[in-house]
């Protein structure tokens, strides 16, 4: 599995979005969602060492995937819309990069091989449950916890 760029710091911005929703203010439990402080963009890309003009196109699909929602205005931001506990790395990954694993550029369910080579499909969706294995039971309040799977 080959982990972009942008897989990286959609997790990484997705973590500060969620530690600063660990700071409720609403008398709810810490890191549910609409609880918290907003983060704004440009505070998550300087956080984050982030380039601003990507992290946007970052934050519209993690929004699109229903991951984060967003509040316009001077005191606007992101904030998740599930509480850090319901939101898995999977998640993450799938929405900013599709499929977990591919195979020449397709998802490796869709792998088609013949002949000799036929056995290989099974590797790969092996290979692809075996990664959704961890990163769909890792969530982030697992990994603000610092309770990761181990190696």
């Amino acid at each position: 599995m080959y982990i972009s760029a942008r897989a990286d710091y959609a997790l990484r911005a997705m973590l500060a979005v969620a530690d600063a929703g660990t700071a409720d203010s609403s008398g709810g439990p810490a890191g549910s969602s609409g609880g918290g402080e907003l983060v704004k963009a440009a505070s998550l890309a300087e956080s984050q060492d982030i380039p601003l003009s990507f992290l946007q196109g970052i934050l519209l699909d993690l929004r699109r995937a229903g991951l984060l929602h967003s509040h316009r205005g001077n005191e606007g931001g992101y904030a998740l819309t599930r509480p850090p506990a319901e939101i898995s790395v999977g998640d993450v990954l799938r929405a900013v990069g599709g499929a977990l694993t591919s195979v020449r550029g397709v998802p490796a369910d869709r792998a088609g091989y013949h002949g000799i080579a036929t056995g290989l499909r099974d590797v790969w969706l092996a290979v692809d449950g075996a990664i959704a294995l961890v990163v769909d039971r890792t969530t982030l309040a697992d990994l603000l916890a610092d309770r990761a799977p181990a190696p």
